[in-house]
C-alpha cells in the first residue's frame, strides 16, 4: 500500500523539478517596448523575443537582422542589435560568449549615449566573471574581468548596475590575491625570503580587503626579519598592520608576539577596522555542504570568503623588485628604490671635483668605509649548506695531505760478528781513491 501512495508523489515531484528546470533555462527576455501596434518592424521584433524565450536564437537573429537591414529609420533598430548580443550571451559557449562581447562592443560604440550602454558593459563583465578557472590555474579572464568591472564603475558611476558590478570587482580580485598569495606562501615556505617579502608585500598593499591578507602581512614579516637588522624596520610595519588593520584574524597573536620580542610597541586597533570586521561577520556568506561540495567540483574559483563591503582597488598593480637585486644608479633605479622603499637609499648624484692627492685619498677611503652587510638573496640557506660541505672537505684532505715534519732518522742496524767459517767481502775502493803505495 505504502508504495502504490508513494509512486504518484515521485511522479509529481519529478514533473514540478522539470516544470523549475523549463522556466530557468528559458527566462523571460525583458523588454522595455511594450505598446502594441501592427507595424511591421514591430511584428518583427516581437517574434524575435519569443524566438529568444523560447531558445531558438538563430531564427531570433534573422528576424533581427532583416529588421536592421530593411528599416534602418526605425525606433526599435537600437533594441534590435542589444537584442542580438543578449541572444548569443543567452546561448552561452565560448563561441557564443565572443560573439556577444563583439556584439555589446559594436552596441556601445554605436549608441554611446543611451541607457543600455551600461548594460552592455556589465555583460562583458559578466561574460568574464562566468569564465574565470580556478585561482592557482590560469588567470587572464579573471585579469579580463577586473578590467571590464573598473570600466563599468569609472564610465557609469551613476548606473543602476554599480553596486552589482563593485561587488563582483570585490569577488575577482579575491582571486586574483589568491593567485599571488599561493607564490609568496611557496616563496616563504622555501626560504626564498627576498621573493617572498616582495610578493607578499606587494600582495596586501594591492588588495587589501582580500580575505587573507592578515597571514601575507603576517609571512611577509616574517621573511624580513630573516633578512637581516637592516629590515628590521620593514618586519615590524608588516606586524604592526595586522594588530591594528586586521584585529579579528587569527595571525594578530601571532603578530603581537612577535611585536613584543623585537620590543616594538603593539598599536590598537583603529575603530574603522573593528566596525568593519564586525559587519563583515554579521553578513558574511554562508556556505552549506552542498556549497562546499560543489566548490570542488566547479571549474571556478571559491568566493565564499570575498570581502562585500570597503571600496575595491581600482589601480593597477605597481611592479615591485626585490631586494636581493641590486639597484641600477640610473633614473630608473631611483624610481624603482622609492616604490620599494629600501631602508638604505643611495646617492646617486654625480659631482665634478678635483682630483688632488688621489692615493692618499683612496687608501684612507678603504681604511674609513664601514663593511655594507651584503644584500641577501633566495638561496642563502643552500649557500650556508655549500659552503660548510666545502669547508669540510677541504680539511679532509689537508688532513690526509700532512706530515709529520720532524721524522727521527731510520735506525742503522750495528754491524755483527761474522760466523766462523764465513767470509767477509772487502769493499772494492773507488775508482779515484789513490792506491796505497
Amino acid at each position: 500500500m505504502l508504495s502504490s501512495f508513494s509512486m504518484p508523489k515521485r511522479a509529481l515531484c519529478a514533473l514540478f523539478s522539470l516544470a523549475l528546470l523549463s522556466s530557468c533555462i528559458h527566462k523571460k527576455y525583458e523588454t522595455p517596448i511594450a505598446k502594441q501596434t501592427q507595424q511591421p518592424d514591430k511584428i518583427l521584433f516581437d517574434s524575435a523575443m519569443h524566438d529568444i524565450e523560447r531558445g531558438r536564437y538563430e531564427i531570433a537573429r534573422i528576424s533581427l537582422q532583416t529588421l536592421m537591414n530593411t528599416y534602418e529609420s526605425s525606433e526599435y533598430l537600437a533594441k534590435a542589435k542589444l537584442a542580438i548580443a543578449d541572444s548569443w550571451f543567452r546561448e552561452g559557449g565560448g563561441n557564443g560568449l565572443a560573439q556577444a562581447e563583439a556584439e555589446y562592443k559594436d552596441f556601445q560604440l554605436f549608441y554611446p549615449q543611451m541607457e543600455e550602454s551600461a548594460q552592455a558593459q556589465k555583460r562583458i563583465c559578466d561574460i568574464h566573471y562566468k569564465q574565470m578557472d580556478k585561482s592557482d590555474r590560469d588567470v587572464i579572464q579573471t585579469l579580463r574581468a577586473e578590467t571590464e568591472c573598473k570600466d563599468l564603475i569609472t564610465q557609469y558611476p551613476n548606473s543602476k548596475f554599480v553596486p552589482e558590478a563593485t561587488q563582483e570587482l570585490r569577488e575577482v580580485q579575491e582571486s586574483l590575491a589568491a593567485h599571488e598569495f599561493a607564490a609568496g606562501d611557496y616563496y616563504h615556505s622555501r626560504a626564498m625570503n627576498p621573493a617572498a617579502a616582495n610578493r607578499l608585500n606587494a600582495l596586501a598593499d594591492q588588495y587589501p580587503l582580500y580575505s587573507g591578507a592578515p597571514m601575507a602581512l603576517y609571512e611577509a614579516g616574517d621573511s624580513y626579519s630573516k633578512m637581516g637588522p637592516r629590515f628590521r624596520k620593514n618586519a615590524g610595519e608588516m606586524f604592526t598592520r595586522v594588530v591594528r588593520d586586521y584585529p579579528t584574524s587569527p595571525e594578530v597573536k601571532l603578530a603581537t608576539k612577535r611585536l613584543q620580542e623585537m620590543e616594538l610597541p603593539v598599536p590598537a586597533p583603529s575603530q574603522a577596522s573593528l566596525e568593519r570586521a564586525k559587519w563583515e561577520k554579521d553578513n558574511a556568506k554562508k556556505v552549506g555542504m552542498i556549497g562546499k561540495t560543489m566548490n570542488i567540483v566547479k571549474g571556478g574559483p571559491d568566493l565564499s570568503h570575498a570581502a562585500r563591503s570597503g571600496p575595491p582597488t581600482m589601480t593597477d598593480p605597481k611592479k615591485t623588485i626585490p631586494f636581493s637585486i641590486p639597484v641600477v644608479n640610473t633614473a630608473a633605479g631611483d624610481a624603482a628604490a622609492a616604490a620599494n622603499a629600501t631602508p638604505t637609499p643611495t646617492k646617486t648624484d654625480v659631482t665634478v671635483e678635483p682630483t688632488t692627492g688621489l692615493a692618499h685619498d683612496a687608501k684612507t677611503s678603504d681604511t674609513a668605509a664601514t663593511p655594507q652587510q651584503p644584500l641577501p638573496t633566495n638561496r642563502d640557506k643552500e649557500i650556508a649548506a655549500f659552503k660548510a660541505k666545502q669547508e669540510k672537505l677541504q680539511k679532509k684532505a689537508a688532513k690526509k695531505k700532512k706530515k709529520p715534519q720532524d721524522q727521527a732518522p731510520a735506525a742503522i742496524t750495528p754491524a755483527t760478528t761474522p760466523a766462523p767459517g764465513s767470509t767477509t767481502p772487502t769493499p772494492t775502493p773507488a775508482a779515484n781513491t789513490p792506491s796505497p803505495q
